[in-house]
């Protein structure tokens, strides 16, 4: 019996379209490092089954994902043990640690969220740092925002809970800001200036 499709109903296919514009447009504005890492994002929350990407999903991929990420963690045998402990952290989340962020909205109020449009599929705080990552380096002369960038972002703000598992782990997040801005200059560091993360 031939397997019957569900009917496409006008304008699906424009609005799909549409949406991978957008997608392209925006990552265009991310290093290939960048992409990857919340490409991993993404497929983490699915599997996990939660609603939105959160900073914390961004963690893991970008400290997967991003060497240079890793580097901002510093050198030594401390370093390399603070981002063992990080993940650990991270890789608990579907089944101890992260229990309590099941069915929850991550949006602690403590940034400011341009809410003028929705952002399916990403926590309010997720959004704001994807929007700091490409300012940040549009100060820093670059045309695309890399991993550091987003790092940078996310530890800026202390209520998210990216920062949570980064200060459970040990990890000092004023510091490891620290690391990643002395690594982006290092490196030599416009992106555009909104985030759009509609797909």
């Amino acid at each position: 019996m031939p397997e019957k499709t569900a009917p496409t109903r006008a304008g699906d296919a424009p609005t799909r379209a549409g949406a991978e514009r957008r997608r392209a447009a925006a990552e265009a504005r991310l290093t290939a490092e960048l992409v990857s890492a919340l490409s991993g994002a993404r497929r983490r929350a699915l599997r996990d089954g939660d609603a939105q990407i959160d900073t914390a999903h961004l963690l893991h991929s970008l400290l997967e994902a991003d060497p240079q990420v890793r580097a901002a963690f510093g050198g030594g045998d401390q370093a390399g043990d603070q981002v063992v402990k990080v993940l650990g952290y991270l890789v608990q989340r579907s089944i101890g640690y992260g229990l309590r962020w099941q069915r929850t909205v991550e949006d602690s109020g403590a940034v400011p969220v341009v809410r003028e449009r929705a952002m399916s599929g990403w926590s309010p705080q997720a959004v704001t740092a994807m929007r700091r990552a490409l300012e940040r380096a549009a100060r820093h002369g670059e045309p695309r925002a890399r991993g550091l960038d987003l790092l940078a972002a996310l530890v800026s703000d202390r209520e998210c809970r990216a920062v949570d598992v980064l200060e459970r782990a040990g990890v000092d997040a004023e510091a490891l800001a620290e690391r990643a801005e002395r690594l982006t200059r290092a490196h030599g560091r416009g992106a555009g200036p909104g985030w759009n993360t509609e797909n």
